[in-house]
């Protein structure tokens, strides 16, 4: 099992954490797209680092169209020297809409034309064929030499989708290289609800699960005293009920009979309720969505959990970087 490590987005951090983050031991760096752009952070770890992984955990793909994203991926997999992954997600409609002022229609079918296009793309400049996508939402069919990057010594950058709901997981069989699952999940529910739509699409494609890479991100409660354990604990439980009160992620609660719970979190959310949402949350419900335990214990626990299910896995934790950790990180790597 790989470890993941989240990478500071602010772009002068960047190189030192980046170095320092390799040295403890990670196998891979990922950048999520909030407040700073992800892939500028990853062109400056891949210039600070030799073998570490980089990846996009996620860029939001309807706020940019497949050449952009071709454009961005073909660079950085030349200039880390093989070592990027583009990670995509879809987002919610309001984000696309509202905020990127961009279309939203049918997000599973789209996803899937815009994975196809871009390696349509791929594939013209590296075979240095004609360009000629066309899709229901994308059309690629100018490609003059002016524009064309030419072959990629390390080939194609591989491709991650983030999914929640059985369409879209669906999608990650038939056209993606990984699948990357949500932090609100259980592992009961990956098993039992998001594991056959993901073979649904795998079977759709002719491959199986050895031909994919699953990555989850993983809460984490765990500290070193007693005041570290209960600060861990309460943001553990801020950020689940953040989630808890968003629509899109109510099956993850129906699933294990805490529907009511949503609507509790959602109704406090837009009284901006924000702190007291936590309090909704009670132990089991952590216990179900976080790896819980002392520092010793949490690598038998990831692995126990989710040894079956995950092929790399990131601890959402404060100071999950600190080299503190290393011993944990390296356990859970090993065999």
């Amino acid at each position: 099992m790989k470890v993941d490590a989240h990478l500071i987005e602010r772009l002068e951090q960047a190189p030192q954490r980046a170095s320092e983050i390799e040295t403890l031991g990670y196998d891979g760096l990922l950048t999520v797209e909030l407040d700073h752009d992800p892939f500028f952070p990853l062109l400056l770890a891949a210039q600070n680092t030799q073998r570490i992984e980089l990846m996009t955990g996620i860029a939001v793909a309807f706020a940019r169209n497949p050449m952009l994203l071709a454009n961005i991926g073909w660079d950085l997999q030349a200039y880390s020297k093989g070592r990027f992954s583009l990670g995509l997600g879809s987002q919610i409609k309001p984000h696309i809409t509202k905020r990127f002022s961009m279309p939203w229609s049918q997000p599973a079918a789209r996803m899937q034309e815009l994975i196809e296009a871009i390696r349509a793309i791929w594939a013209s400049w590296q075979n240095n064929t004609r360009l000629n996508f066309r899709g229901d939402f994308y059309q690629h069919t100018l490609m003059t030499p002016m524009f064309n990057p030419g072959p990629n010594p390390y080939g194609n950058p591989r491709i991650a989708l983030a999914a929640v709901g059985p369409m879209m997981t669906k999608v990650v069989g038939r056209v993606a290289d990984g699948f990357m699952a949500h932090a609100f999940q259980t592992a009961d529910y990956l098993r039992q609800v998001t594991y056959p739509a993901l073979h649904a699409g795998l079977a759709e494609s002719g491959r199986s699960r050895e031909d994919i890479e699953v990555i989850c991100p993983l809460f984490v409660v765990s500290g070193f005293d007693e005041a570290d354990t209960a600060e861990r604990k309460a943001a553990c439980k801020q950020q689940i009920a953040f989630y808890g009160s968003t629509p899109a992620y109510i099956g993850v609660l129906d699933y294990h009979g805490w529907g009511d719970a949503h609507y509790e979190l959602n109704s406090l959310s837009k009284q901006g309720k924000w702190v007291e949402m936590a309090n909704v949350i009670d132990d089991t419900m952590l216990d179900h969505f976080a790896i819980v335990g002392e520092p010793q214990e949490i690598a038998a626990r990831v692995k126990a959990r989710f040894g079956d299910l995950a092929d790399r896995v990131q601890l959402t934790m404060p100071s999950a970087e600190n080299e503190l950790w290393q011993p944990v990180i390296a356990a859970i790597g090993k065999n």
